[in-house]
């Protein structure tokens, strides 16, 4: 792949490592890094300084740096003898307690991973963005894998004049340099070397401040406009909320938010600078089925649950993602109501216990936990802490806990501890109970729910797998859009004309599960086709099609000109039926295929991408454009992608033998 040659100066006056804390005191990165032409490899080249304290005599010192060629290295300007392993870099020499050193080289690095490199090849959007959870920022700058760790990072940036840069702290200052831009950026606290971040393309930004005068940027790609609203939708609010809620003020000194294309997850809460998905960017309709929110909330509670405080291992994993998905349910509560609070907490409950019923489940202090019980059973935690304890109580024990580990690690039972403290009891059994055991206590999480909420009590109430009469009532009269969905699910013959005067979520459900339409309900059902949701759209326009086989061109002419979703998922529907509706003329049939096939290219999203490999496969017209771009496909950064195209390709392979 073409990559950007860029030119890596970095001056760090300090970095640490766990298992050197006890030895070696690093304090403060800097670090300028040049971005100065297109190649078509993507070696870079960099210079270092790191200034460090020595805490106890000893012979040797490291950074973990992967897969890196250095050259002129010394200490205090003496050339030392030195070690490359291919992951870390060993300094010799006899280091004195107590004495202040100063450690300088250039390092030359391809990176395999970690920072990524998108567009030059194919003419898509050109991005630079990095990801180090689970990646690791020694992929690209030497640092430390440890998460024990915490450096404050300054890093400079010269790129071409029409990039956007995007960093850590607050932007000290930017100027003119040659064709380029030199943008500097300055923390003033340290962090964790995972959460060193860096996004590089062509942006606009919004400003906004929250209500205690924190700085808060949007950025967005400048033809995405009109989306910035809805993509960004309540994120002052949620700021001003969580930072009351927690008590704690916020501790950086911005806050940035910045989309890219084909991320390797959701979102990721670099420190003062969260990278997001550009798949949640949407317009006003898009935001109905596929919104920011709660990735937005969750990564934003991050910044005190995760970058103020970090896990000191995996095993306390759940203090940084349990903590940030309850702090995210809190916010969506603030927004939504408290229904769609407790609602989320049934759905993750439910979750859990199904994992456990597949043999699944693990402890919460078990390293190897999934996500699932990570996030929502690491939220279940504090949600039933804070019943067990009380509001005041379990409040001040989470600004306790932040104010004594802030900038530090912790493990569960700093949190536990400050708890105790308050509530004046011991919780042994509350901790063996939801923490430690295997299985989640679905009915302990069942019974607060149902003390808690009567309108989850509703919804447990109604079910109607059995058909009961009570259900055709239930659909015209009281009960709540999620039970109705619930029905409909259920006992789709049940939907009258009346069911869709309801919600858009609940004709959302028409759209999902009423697969054969009634001939009385055809007017009804033709009115999802108006709808703002591009899902109801989508499921509304293949089931009309479907039934009504004499009015396929109405259906298709009236839905031509909606695209969708970022992955198109209107728009390629629309193709494929139109594809397969011989007597609708309106359309070249050729260059509507043609504009499928082009959908796989590698200059699109993955999502995207991914849906019209579905539909050509689907149509038993993979060509060779679409099977050399599976093939592209399976090099891909993005692993999903990459199962994906590996899983077609031997299908293919199948089809032919």
């Amino acid at each position: 792949m073409k990559r950007i040659l860029f030119y890596f100066f970095l001056l760090i006056l300090s970095s640490a490592y766990a298992q050197q804390t006890s030895i070696v005191d690093f304090k403060r990165v800097e670090a300028l890094l040049v971005f100065n032409q297109f190649t078509i490899d993507s070696t870079t080249y960099n210079s270092y300084e790191i200034d460090f304290d020595i805490l106890r005599n000893t012979d040797s010192i490291y950074l973990d740096a992967v897969n890196m060629d250095f050259k002129h290295v010394a200490v205090n300007d003496t050339a030392v003898k030195f070690e490359n392993s291919g992951k870390k870099l060993i300094i010799y020499d006899d280091f004195v307690k107590g004495q202040h050193y100063k450690l300088s080289f250039i390092f030359f690095n391809a990176p395999k991973k970690a920072m990524y490199f998108l567009g030059w090849e194919n003419e898509g959007r050109n991005q630079i963005w990095t990801q180090g959870q689970g990646k690791y920022t020694s992929n690209w700058l030497p640092s430390l894998d440890d998460v024990n760790d915490k450096i404050e990072f300054d890093l400079k940036f010269l790129a071409p004049k029409k990039y956007k840069v995007v960093s850590n702290g607050k932007l000290k200052s930017k100027s003119d340099n040659v064709g380029s831009i030199l943008w500097e950026y300055d923390m003033k606290q340290p962090m964790s070397s995972y959460l060193v971040a860096v996004a590089v393309g062509v942006y606009d930004k919004e400003l906004n401040t929250s209500k205690s005068g924190v700085p808060l940027e949007f950025y967005y790609y400048p033809e995405d406009s009109l989306k910035v609203e809805p993509t960004y939708r309540y994120s002052k609010q949620m700021f001003d909320f969580l930072e009351e809620e927690i008590g704690f003020t916020y501790p950086w000194q911005n806050y940035k938010q910045v989309p890219v294309h084909d991320f390797l997850y959701a979102g990721m809460e670099n420190t003062s600078t969260t990278i997001f998905s550009d798949a949640f960017v949407v317009d006003s309709i898009g935001f109905n089925d596929k919104n920011y929110i709660n990735i937005n909330a969750h990564e934003l509670a991050h910044q005190w649950f995760g970058d103020l405080v970090t896990a000191k291992s995996g095993d306390h994993h759940w203090l940084q993602e349990g903590f940030a998905t309850y702090y995210a349910l809190l916010a969506e509560r603030d927004i939504f109501g408290k229904n769609d609070y407790y609602f989320k907490l049934l759905e993750s409950a439910l979750d859990l216990g199904r994992q456990d019923f597949s043999g699944n489940g693990t402890s919460l202090l078990n390293p190897k936990s999934s996500s699932l019980t990570f996030y929502q059973r690491g939220a279940w935690v504090l949600h039933a802490l804070r019943t067990k304890v009380g509001d005041d109580i379990f409040k001040r024990a989470v600004v306790n806990y932040l104010k004594k580990h802030q900038f530090k690690n912790v493990e569960t039972s700093d949190f536990i501890k400050e708890v105790e403290r308050l509530y004046r009891k011991p919780l042994n059994s509350f901790v063996n109970l939801w923490i430690k055991q295997k299985d989640f206590p679905v009915d302990d999480a069942f019974d607060i729910l149902k003390s808690q909420s009567t309108y989850i009590n509703e919804y447990l109430m109604v079910d109607c797998q059995a058909k009961s009469s009570k259900c055709s009532e239930y659909l015209k009269y009281y009960v709540s859009d999620e039970a109705k969905v619930k029905i409909i699910s259920q006992v789709p013959e049940l939907v009258t004309s009346d069911t869709f005067k309801n919600s858009l979520k609940v004709r959302q459900a028409i759209s999902k599960y009423v697969k054969k339409i009634p001939d009385n309900l055809k007017a009804d059902y033709e009115t999802l086709l108006d709808d703002k949701s591009y899902i109801t759209i989508e499921g509304a326009l293949y089931n009309l099609w479907t039934n009504f086989p004499k009015e396929r061109a109405k259906y298709l002419s009236k839905t031509r000109d909606i695209s969708g979703l970022s992955d198109k998922n209107v728009r390629i529907l629309w193709i494929l039926l139109n594809l397969n509706t011989p007597f609708y003329q309106a359309d070249n049939k050729q260059g509507l295929f043609n504009e499928l096939v082009s959908y796989t290219d590698e200059k699109h999203n993955m999502d995207l991408r991914i849906n019209a490999f579905k539909y050509l496969d689907l149509i038993n017209s993979c060509n060779e454009q679409c099977k050399s771009n599976l093939e592209k496909a399976k090099s891909h950064h993005n692993w999903r992608l990459v199962k994906f195209a590996k899983e077609m390709l031997e299908k293919l392979e199948l089809k032919q033998d």
